[in-house]
């Protein structure tokens, strides 16, 4: 049975306390909170123990279950081990902060790998596998799963990549966050391909809509986390607004076994012009995803 999880992305102008009682106001199951410093709707990554009590015991009186956390370090993937050892350290106390909130996920992304870097000796990508190794070793240890997200300029664009990625892991605490409007914008597989290739990986999805500029000319980005708006091959809309073929998305996973959590990111974060405050639109993304629930 699918269950909406909100992303305190979509909630910029919010508290992470503001935003978990909206989720419950809006009917929201969960909620997946962002993990980074100077964010007003996130945690910081050394989350003072009072804030997380604070924010566990919110949960729980509202019955909003904190489902997944979402970090932005991205260099697993380095050759420098000095750095990639800081971004572990990060992950592993985002592992910690997950398992007293009671979170299953972590979000991940698939190292960092930019337009135009190479890995000509492969050496990034076994870099990146062994780092997720001991990540997963940790994360299973606590009871928490790491979700490699399809995103761009990471090493895990494409379903095939993060397939090819999981399938070299081969960690049980290690899957794939399946992330069509991802896919789609960076002109990647349909989700007829995405579905069926990583589906025995997926552990989490997001969910987010979008529609393509006129005469845009292909996918650039000069940042991990979001495009420039001046490289923007896309508006952010409501779900259900957009050209994504949900009710397809949902039918294909639900048939390859998939019922578990929808994640509404919605980028209000990134792109507040795009979108109404999170009340208004995504309360409409959740009612329409459950609008498709009875005919899957």
């Amino acid at each position: 049975m699918f269950q909406i999880a909100g992303h305190t992305m979509g909630t910029p102008e919010y508290t992470v306390l503001e935003a978990v009682a909206l989720f419950h106001d809006i009917g929201l199951d969960g909620a997946e909170i962002v993990v980074q410093d100077d964010y007003r709707s996130g945690i910081p990554v050394d989350c003072p123990q009072g804030l997380l009590q604070e924010i566990k015991d919110t949960a729980e009186k509202l019955g909003v279950k904190i489902i997944a956390l979402t970090p932005y370090n991205s260099r697993f993937n380095d050759l420098d081990k000095a750095v990639q050892k800081r971004e572990e350290d990060a992950i592993l106390r985002c592992i910690e902060a997950a398992e007293f909130l009671g979170a299953q996920y972590i979000r991940i992304y698939g190292g960092n790998f930019a337009a135009g870097d190479t890995d000509p000796d492969g050496k990034k990508w076994a870099a990146l596998a062994e780092s997720m190794r001991r990540l997963g070793d940790a994360a299973e240890a606590h009871g928490v799963k790491l979700v490699i997200e399809n995103h761009f300029n990471t090493m895990t664009v494409s379903a095939k990549q993060s397939i090819d990625l999981s399938q070299e892991i081969n960690h049980p605490a290690v899957g794939i966050l399946y992330d069509q409007a991802n896919l789609a914008f960076t002109g990647q597989e349909d989700y007829q391909t995405a579905v069926p290739l990583q589906t025995e990986k997926v552990y989490y999805m997001h969910v987010k809509d979008l529609k393509f500029k006129e005469n845009q000319t292909g996918f650039v980005s000069s940042d991990v986390s979001h495009p420039k708006e001046e490289e923007r091959n896309v508006v952010t809309r409501i779900v259900g607004e957009g050209e994504l073929d949900w009710p397809g998305i949902l039918r294909a996973v639900k048939s390859q076994g998939y019922e578990g959590w929808l994640s509404l990111e919605y980028e209000r974060r990134w792109h507040p012009g795009d979108i109404p405050d999170a009340s208004i639109g995504m309360k409409q993304s959740a009612a329409y995803l459950r609008k498709i629930f009875p005919t899957l």
